[in-house]
């Protein structure tokens, strides 16, 4: 579990969180939501200890083990399989880990070479050599082509039922393909957090409802 007790994250006097209470729980994932600009990735960069709260204070029951993948994440100048060995914690899984995402069949070849859907996917298998309790994913599919997305979702789904996921996205339907969780931010705040079931079918305020419609927070 983590939890944000009244977090602020500020930069000068812009705040990027503003008093953000927000419980994240054990089980199926936590798809952030929200416009450009809401905190998604600050809040991700919070809970992963990149950021320090200005104000409140960020919680980690038993300090759990974390790993982060960016939204463009950077590939060492190595091969794929190298890459995955060189974040390796304990055992090297690198070959089971690389048959997991689907890319044992480039283990050799260049990261750099690989495509944007396979270094997404690589850099997943990296992340995930940290043997991480809490998996922490910046918009893993965005720019990614239909085919692409779908491989790095069948990656989350298999996770997910041993490491808690903490995901951003714009796509609504990804988010309803994946969450267990919603959480919907704008201007740094939360402003909804509930049961993606509730969410999808009876949101409890008028920003949720307009954001699924497809208007503009503003």
């Amino acid at each position: 579990m983590i939890r944000f007790e009244d977090v602020t994250v500020a930069v000068g006097s812009a705040a990027l969180l503003d008093r953000v209470s927000l419980t994240i729980g054990p089980g199926t994932p936590t798809v952030l939501i929200g416009p450009n600009g809401a905190g998604k990735t600050t809040l991700l960069r919070a809970a992963m200890g990149l950021l320090a709260p200005a104000r409140g204070r960020i919680v980690r029951e038993g300090e759990p083990r974390r790993a982060i993948v960016f939204q463009r994440p950077v590939m060492l100048r190595r091969s794929a399989a190298a890459n995955v060995r060189y974040a390796t914690v304990g055992a090297d899984r690198t070959q089971e880990l690389l048959a997991l995402v689907g890319l044992a069949h480039v283990a050799d070849r260049p990261a750099r070479r690989l495509s944007s859907g396979e270094q997404q996917r690589l850099a997943l298998a990296r992340a995930l050599a940290r043997d991480p309790a809490v998996l922490f994913l910046d918009e893993p599919t965005a720019s990614l082509d239909p085919a692409s997305t779908k491989a790095v979702e069948d990656v989350i789904r298999t996770v997910s039922s041993r490491i808690k996921v903490v995901l951003s996205t714009h796509d609504l339907g990804e988010a309803r393909r994946l969450a267990g969780d919603m959480v919907l931010l704008h201007r740094g705040r939360v402003i909804e957090a509930s049961a993606a079931s509730q969410f999808f079918t009876a949101p409890r305020t008028e920003e949720a409802a307009k954001f699924m419609a497809g208007e503009l927070l503003v």
